[in-house]
C-alpha cells in the first residue's frame, strides 16, 4: 500500500510542476496585442496566366518526333482495360479503336457513345488525338471516360503513333 501511496504522489507532483510550467510560461513569455492597427495598402499586380496550348498551338510534327510505335505499344497496355486495338476487335468498356485516326469522332454505329462524345464532331487526326489524350474530360466536356490523361508528349506521341499503325490504312505522318 506503501509503494502505491508514493506512485500516485509522483503521478499527481508529475501533473502540479506540468501546470506550474505551463502558467508561468504564459505569465513570461506574454504577448500583448498591438494597440494601433496596422493599414495594408493592396497593389495592382499583373498576374500572367499560361495558356493551354490549343489544337492550332502544337507543333505536331515535333510532338510526333518524340515518340515511337513500341514506346506506345507499352503506354496503351494501360488503355486495353477498356479499349481493343485489335482488327474486328469488339468493344470493350470503351469502343474498339482500330483504324480510329482519321475518322470522325464517335464514328462506330454498334457503340453507346455519351450525348456529349456523339456531339462533339470532328476527325480523330493527330493534333485531336494529342488535344484529346492530355485530360479526356477538359477536351470533351461530359464524356463517360474517366481516364486521366497522358501529362508527358512523349507518351501521347508514342499512343497517337500507336494508334496509327493499328489499322489498314496509317495516315501520312506529317
Amino acid at each position: 500500500m506503501k509503494f502505491l501511496n508514493q506512485i500516485i504522489a509522483a503521478v499527481l507532483l508529475t501533473f502540479v510542476v506540468i501546470f506550474i510550467i505551463n502558467k508561468s510560461s504564459d505569465v513570461i513569455y506574454r504577448v500583448e496585442a498591438p494597440k494601433t492597427a496596422f493599414k495594408i495598402e493592396e497593389k495592382n499586380v499583373s498576374q500572367t496566366v499560361e495558356a493551354k496550348p490549343t489544337e492550332g498551338d502544337v507543333d505536331i510534327k515535333a510532338l510526333l518526333a518524340m515518340g515511337t510505335v513500341d514506346h506506345g505499344k507499352k503506354i496503351f497496355s494501360v488503355c486495353k482495360s477498356c479499349h481493343s486495338i485489335k482488327e474486328g476487335g469488339g468493344n470493350k468498356i470503351g469502343p474498339a479503336l482500330w483504324a480510329v485516326v482519321g475518322k470522325p469522332i464517335g464514328f462506330l454505329n454498334d457503340y453507346k457513345y455519351s450525348k456529349a462524345f456523339a456531339e462533339f464532331g470532328g476527325e480523330w487526326n493527330f493534333e485531336t488525338l494529342n488535344s484529346f489524350l492530355i485530360k479526356p474530360k477538359d477536351y470533351i466536356k461530359g464524356t463517360k471516360m474517366s481516364y486521366a490523361g497522358l501529362k508527358k508528349e512523349k507518351d501521347r506521341a508514342s499512343v497517337i503513333l500507336y494508334l496509327n499503325e493499328n489499322t489498314d490504312n496509317p495516315l501520312q505522318l506529317p
